[in-house]
């Protein structure tokens, strides 16, 4: 079954520091992998207690290069990997984590033996598609201290997810957003906080975004030490109200069903309803009836496919030697590699 786990709800300096929440990312599982995002301070022992088997990560995702969202990144890679003795998985990052910033005067975060303990590198830029088998990947833009920051859309089979990163406020950064089922916010600051800055959300920006987008559901995550003070449940009870949209405040350990809320799970329980009651009326008259057309379970999967996409630039990738077992798509070019 698929699932969204989080390992950690923590946001600011004071509220990682003090491990007040945690800060070992988010879990998606999905068609039969196992994406980490994010994996901050203390993600090896928040995983051990979620029950998450970390050997198993297809790939792992970083936002960007701060501290509580990549800490433990080459942590995480040494253990899907047996510290490289069985190079396995991919690492999917903005440029800062694995090259470094000269304008944000940031140095490399990823070190040179972890490097070589997955089998694909791709360092991400805005707008680029990356196909893992049946699941689409699409890097956002975002507004962070990092100049390289980025978040995250997931588009599957059965569900479209965004995970914002952390970012500031702009129309541009809100029309990414379209069309998500599930939109997971980093929100910092609460209805009430006087401190605000450009690069974190706060509580009247995911109101103008909630509003716009629309999401089935929205889950509230990455909360500074002024959230915790203003009680996030109330919080999320307030944006909850002020726009119609479901609100989640994610809780460490925290586990969601996001086929729940896709935009065809109410369409494909009609159709299912409907078909299973054609049958029963089968039965009892000992002929089937043809006098109504009835919806696939498929078609409302429509709803679900992606708009087309700008063209983006290509992926910068460190090569490697060893061969992934994954088939990686290119959205730009449409071709294909399946590597052995």
């Amino acid at each position: 079954m698929p699932s969204i786990i989080f390992l950690g709800t923590g946001g600011d300096e004071f509220v990682v520091g003090k491990q007040l929440r945690g800060s070992g990312g988010i879990i998606i599982k999905v068609e039969g992998y196992q994406f980490h995002l994010d994996p901050g301070p203390g993600a090896l022992v928040r995983a051990q207690q979620a029950g998450i088997n970390l050997r198993e990560n297809t790939a792992v995702l970083v936002s960007h290069a701060h501290i509580n969202h990549c800490n433990d990144a080459n942590a995480v890679i040494a253990s899907m990997s047996h510290s490289g003795f069985d190079v396995n998985g991919v690492l999917i990052s903005n440029k800062t984590f694995v090259n470094g910033s000269e304008e944000a005067r940031m140095p490399p975060m990823l070190t040179d033996f972890h490097r070589n303990c997955v089998e694909r590198i791709i360092v991400a830029k805005p707008s680029q598609r990356i196909g893992i088998e049946t699941v689409e990947i699409q890097t956002l833009k975002a507004l962070h201290k990092d100049p390289n920051a980025l978040g995250f859309r997931f588009i599957t089979p059965k569900f479209n997810l965004v995970y914002t990163g952390d970012t500031g406020y702009s129309k541009e950064i809100v029309d990414q957003y379209k069309k998500a089922d599930i939109l997971i916010l980093n929100l910092v600051y609460p209805s009430n906080a006087k401190e605000k800055d450009q690069y974190n959300l706060n509580f009247e920006d995911a109101v103008k975004i909630l509003q716009k987008i629309k999401p089935r559901l929205a889950v509230a995550t990455h909360f500074g030490k002024k959230m915790l003070e203003a009680n996030v449940l109330d919080e999320a009870r307030e944006l909850q109200k002020a726009t119609g949209v479901q609100v989640l405040a994610a809780t460490e350990g925290m586990s969601i069903n996001p086929e729940s809320y896709s935009a065809g799970s109410k369409q494909r329980t009609l159709g299912t309803y409907k078909e299973s009651r054609k049958e029963e009326i089968d039965d009892e008259l000992g002929t089937g009836i043809e006098d109504e057309e009835l919806p696939s379970q498929e078609e409302p999967q429509e709803e679900l496919q992606a708009e087309p996409e700008p063209e983006a630039e290509d992926a910068e990738e460190i090569p490697k030697e060893e061969q992934s077992t994954l088939v990686i798509d290119d959205f730009e070019d449409g071709s294909k590699e399946e590597e052995e």
